[in-house]
């Protein structure tokens, strides 16, 4: 799942965000490419910002309610636009973390931890 978002992002699509906690935990993640921030701004202007530059866009606001308000009104607006929107991305990620996380910037933590998990420190 994190593969298919570093994907998106090498191949030039912009990840549309909350906030620089988001944007922080994506980058160490190792996504190189562009990033907006919604915050502080009219999600009017962010979308048209990304729909202008962008002709990818990866919705991918956190898990709450005002994450949800915030993914439905950019995809309203991208899509009448003419952008591409991507919200599977969020969506498959909402589902595979569950309910052990809730916003974008626990995510490089948690994908750490999944990693330890599955490959503890001194064993090949």
């Amino acid at each position: 799942m994190i593969e298919a978002l570093l994907e998106a992002s090498d191949e030039g699509a912009v990840i549309i965000v909350e906030g620089e906690r988001d944007e922080r935990s994506l980058r160490d993640l190792g996504v190189e490419g562009p990033i907006l921030r919604a915050a502080r701004r009219p999600a009017l202007e962010v979308a048209e910002e990304a729909a202008l530059s962008f002709k990818q866009v990866v919705v991918l606001t956190d898990w709450d309610r005002a994450g949800e308000e915030l993914a439905r009104k950019m995809a309203e607006y991208l899509l009448s636009s003419g952008a591409r929107v991507d919200l599977d991305t969020r969506d498959r990620l909402k589902k595979m973390v569950r309910r052990e996380i809730k916003d974008v910037e626990s995510l490089s933590r948690f994908v750490e931890r999944v990693r330890a998990e599955r490959c503890p420190k001194g064993l090949p």
